[in-house]
């Protein structure tokens, strides 16, 4: 069973290096300078799948987060809390509709472009439907560039809203920067996209999130 207590003199992030999810809340943690332990959660190995896990997180899947003595899952819901009890360099905007614009990006990338690319849904459209899983995550990536290339060249400045990071960014580059890498699609031709990513991989903050970046990554050399 699940511990009725946990610790609440730590923070502990169980995360796996490439997880685009668990990037997110890495994002936000490094922003807010939030001092936390790493246990690493290797989904290559299906280790997300083993009981005590399992016990965490019953979706089987990272990130999962112990904070304040709390349990907490989903990646979007442990960025808000974090907002929420560390106010120190917010990453939501205070302006309601400003919010709900940085909340939609989020959710382009949450719901319309990273569960199409999730290592089970391929090994599934391989499998079982023998589709080349590749061309499938490319091609729902390649439609959410497009929109938020659509939607950001209205807002950006530095960054996705101005020259203020905020959650957008925390969730855009994992998203946009990672799949670029992973299925070779190139972000010259998303001009508003390139401009953003380069800019906030000059943030020291995204650079200690970065994938490579963390203590279960074969490229990790230590802290930067």
């Amino acid at each position: 069973m699940e511990p009725t207590t946990y610790p609440k003199d730590k923070i502990i992030l169980y995360s796996y290096h490439r997880s685009s999810a668990s990037w997110r809340v890495r994002n936000v943690l490094a922003l807010k300078g939030i001092k936390y332990e790493y246990s690493a959660i290797n989904l290559l190995k299906d280790e997300q799948k083993g009981d005590e896990y399992a016990k965490l997180n019953p979706m089987k899947r990272v990130p999962a987060i112990i904070i304040d003595g709390e349990l907490l899952t989903e990646s979007l819901p442990i960025m808000e809390y974090l907002d929420e009890t560390r106010p120190e360099k917010k990453v939501y905007p205070a302006d309601p509709i400003l919010r709900a614009k940085v909340r939609a990006v989020c959710e382009i990338c949450n719901s319309g472009m990273q569960p199409l690319q999730n290592l089970s849904v391929l090994r599934k459209i391989e499998k079982e439907y023998n589709q080349d899983q590749n061309a499938f995550a490319t091609q729902f990536n390649i439609d959410g560039f497009k929109a938020l290339e659509s939607m950001l060249s209205k807002t950006a400045g530095k960054y996705c809203f101005g020259d203020e990071i905020t959650a957008a960014d925390c969730v855009v580059l994992p998203q946009v920067y990672g799949s670029s890498m992973r299925f070779g699609i190139k972000l010259e031709e998303y001009p508003t996209l390139d401009k953003i990513i380069k800019n906030l991989l000059e943030v020291q903050a995204f650079k200690d999130a970065l994938p490579a970046s963390q203590i279960d990554s074969p490229d990790y050399k230590g802290p930067q």
